[in-house]
């Protein structure tokens, strides 16, 4: 596995539990943009998976976007919900069970102006990359917590 992907991983798993352990105080925002933790299930491992992830709440949904920093590969998370959409996600100390609805080309021309003015650098991103960056609104399921107040 390569040096990168490596720190990646140790990264992701340093800022997930500083997240929990904080209850977001710590791991909780990149600048003005808020973060929440996707917690989905690998698709070939079937193990639980944790992705610290940009968001923006619009209503009651959660939306976020597959950027990977403008790399030519999806993220494992997008493959993740593509394959089962039911996940959950923590915000401070709420976990709040979901289910991801990928966004269409329509829906995501409206939602990119909305991500962009939480985190400039999605522009520069999807400039990057010949890949369409998938958006996912997350909707708090029927049997699920309410989603808390917005916070970004």
């Amino acid at each position: 596995m390569p040096i990168q992907k490596q720190l990646e991983r140790i990264f992701v798993r340093l800022n997930a539990s500083l997240y929990r352990v904080s209850g977001g105080k710590l791991g909780g925002r990149v600048g003005q943009a808020p973060i929440l933790l996707l917690n989905t299930v690998g698709r070939k491992s079937g193990q639980r998976r944790t992705s610290p992830l940009l968001y923006r709440q619009v209503g009651d949904r959660y939306l976020i976007a597959g950027s990977h920093r403008g790399a030519p590969t999806h993220p494992a998370w997008v493959l993740n919900l593509r394959a089962n959409p039911e996940a959950e996600v923590e915000i401070g100390k709420q976990t709040i069970p979901v289910v991801a609805t990928e966004l269409s080309a329509a829906e995501r021309e409206t939602a990119w102006p909305q991500l962009d003015a939480i985190y400039s650098s999605y522009a520069d991103y999807r400039t990057k990359t010949d890949r369409t960056i998938p958006l996912f609104a997350l909707t708090p399921r029927a049997n699920g917590a309410a989603a808390p107040p917005s916070k970004g």
